[in-house]
C-alpha cells in the first residue's frame, strides 16, 4: 500500500504452521547449545528449552520469519526496496499467525519526457589573438632563467634570495633560509617590498610587519612581528625571445607559427570542454525543473554524505571517518545546507538514468578497457594487476555508470535546442 511519495506499507501474516515449523527448529538449535545441570549436552528436553527461554525462542523465530516473509511479500509485489524497511505492530501470540506490518521506502517511478530539444544557451566558441598571446607568455615565464646581477641597491621586479627571521612577537619563531621574494611583489604585505628596497646584497635590516586580521596563517594573524632580513643576492628574471627556435625547442614545431595553430586549437577544445559542460549542467537543471517526482528520503542522506565527505576533504585535504566526524559535530546543522543540492543532484541522476535507459545507452567493454587503462598509466602499474584491484574494489562498475552517465550527457547536449 502507497502511504505518500515513496513509502509504502504492507501488512503481512506467517501462517501457524510456519511459525511451529520455526520454533521447532530454533528450539532444537538451542538443544545443542544450551548446557543444564543433570543432562547430557545436546540431550535437554525441548520443553524445558522452551519454559527456561522463551525470550530467547521467541526472538530467534522473529529474526527468522519477518525478513523471510519480507522479502517474499516484496518480491510478489514487485517492489523495489530502498533502505531498511520499519516493523512495527507486531502480533505473536501463542496459537496463531505471526502479524507485522512493515514500512519502508521504493526506488520512484520516473517517467521522463520532454528531453529532446531542451533550449539550451550555447555558442562556438572563439580563440582570439589575445588568448593565444597569453599561453604563450605563460609558456615564456615557465621557460624563465633567473640570473645573478652585480651586488647593487635592490628595485622594483628584482628576485631577492634572503635569510629572514624573526625577533620577537611569536610564541614559534619564524626562520627562513635561501627564501627568494620578488621586490615589490603586490601579493605580499608591503612592508617586506619596504624593507627590500635599496637594500644591497650583504646588508641587513630590522623592521616591523602587522599582520591583519583575516591573514591566512592563524598564528600571525593581527599580530605585530619584528624581522630581521639579511640580503644574500639579487637576481634578474629573463625570459626566452618568441622566435622559431623557441617553438623547436618545445617539441615537433618547425616554427613559432605551427605553435601558435597547434596552442589555437588546444585553447578552443578547452573552451569547447567548458562551454559543453556549462550547457549541459543547464540541461539537466532544465529537466530537473519540469519533472516532479518524489524521492526516498535515503537516496538524499547519501548524497548528503558524499557531498559532506568532499567538502571536508576539500578544507582538510585529507579523507574523513563521516561516522565518527557526526558523532563530533551539530550534524543536523552542518549537513542542513547540503540538502538542496543533494535533493537536486538526486533527481539529476535519476532522470539521466532514465534517458539512458530509454536510449539504450550504456557502457562498452572497450570503452572500460580505455578507462582502466588510462587509470593504470596514472599509478604506474600493469593494466592486468590494476584490472584485478579494480574488479575486487567493485570498482569496475562504478567505471561503466560514470562513462554511461557521461554518454547521456552528451547525448542530450546533442539533441538540445542551441540558442546563443
Amino acid at each position: 500500500m502507497l502511504i505518500e511519495g515513496c513509502k509504502h506499507e504492507l501488512e503481512i501474516t506467517v501462517p501457524t504452521e510456519e511459525i511451529n515449523r520455526e520454533t521447532e527448529r530454533v528450539v532444537a538449535e538451542l538443544q545443542k547449545k544450551v548446557r543444564l545441570p543433570g543432562f547430557r549436552p545436546g540431550k535437554t528436553p525441548a520443553s524445558i528449552i522452551r519454559s527456561r527461554f522463551p525470550g530467547e525462542v521467541r526472538q530467534d523465530v522473529l529474526e527468522s520469519l519477518v525478513p523471510k516473509y519480507f522479502n517474499t511479500k516484496v518480491k510478489e509485489e514487485e517492489l523495489q526496496v530502498v533502505g531498511t524497511p520499519s516493523i512495527k505492530e507486531v502480533h505473536f501470540h501463542e496459537g496463531e499467525p505471526l502479524r507485522f506490518k512493515a514500512e519502508f521506502e521504493v526506488a520512484p517511478t520516473v517517467d521522463v519526457k520532454d528531453y529532446r530539444g531542451v533550449p539550451v544557451h550555447y555558442h562556438e566558441p572563439e580563440v582570439t589573438a589575445e588568448d593565444v598571446a597569453a599561453r604563450l607568455e605563460e609558456i615564456r615565464e615557465s621557460k624563465a632563467q633567473f640570473l645573478n646581477i652585480d651586488p647593487r641597491p635592490a628595485q622594483d621586479n628584482d628576485y631577492a634570495v634572503v635569510e629572514l627571521q624573526s625577533l620577537g612577537g611569536l610564541a614559534e619563531p619564524i626562520h627562513q633560509n635561501d627564501m627568494t621574494m620578488r621586490v615589490g611583489d603586490p601579493e605580499q604585505l608591503p612592508a617586506f617590498a619596504e624593507a627590500l628596497r635599496g637594500l644591497s646584497p650583504g646588508e641587513e635590516r630590522e623592521f616591523d610587519v602587522t599582520y591583519p586580521e583575516d591573514y591566512a596563517d592563524e598564528k600571525i594573524a593581527g599580530k605585530t612581528v619584528r624581522f630581521r632580513l639579511h640580503l644574500k643576492m639579487l637576481r634578474q628574471k629573463e625570459l626566452p625571445e618568441l622566435n622559431d627556435e623557441f617553438a623547436k625547442d618545445l617539441g615537433d614545431f618547425q616554427t613559432l607559427d605551427q605553435l601558435k595553430e597547434t596552442l589555437k586549437t588546444q585553447i578552443f577544445r578547452e573552451k569547447e570542454v567548458e562551454a559543453q559542460q556549462k550547457a549541459k549542467q543547464e540541461i539537466v537543471e532544465a529537466l530537473v525543473k519540469s519533472h516532479d517526482f518524489a524521492v526516498p528520503a535515503a537516496y538524499v542522506e547519501h548524497q548528503v554524505d558524499a557531498e559532506a565527505e568532499l567538502t571536508i576533504r576539500r578544507i582538510t585535504g585529507k579523507p574523513v571517518d563521516l561516522e565518527q566526524f557526526k558523532k563530533n559535530v551539530d550534524w543536523s546543522k552542518f549537513s542542513e545546507p547540503l540538502r538542496p543540492k543533494a535533493l537536486q543532484d538526486v533527481k539529476a541522476n535519476l532522470l539521466i538514468d532514465k534517458v539512458a535507459d530509454v536510449e539504450s545507452i550504456h557502457a562498452t567493454n572497450e570503452e572500460v578497457d580505455r578507462e582502466v587503462q588510462r587509470i593504470a598509466r596514472q599509478e604506474r602499474e600493469p593494466v592486468a594487476a590494476m584490472r584485478k584491484k579494480l574488479e575486487k574494489n567493485g570498482v569496475i562498475g562504478r567505471i561503466a555508470y560514470q562513462i554511461r552517465h557521461h554518454k547521456t550527457l552528451s547525448f542530450l547536449f546533442e539533441h538540445a535546442r542551441k540558442e546563443a
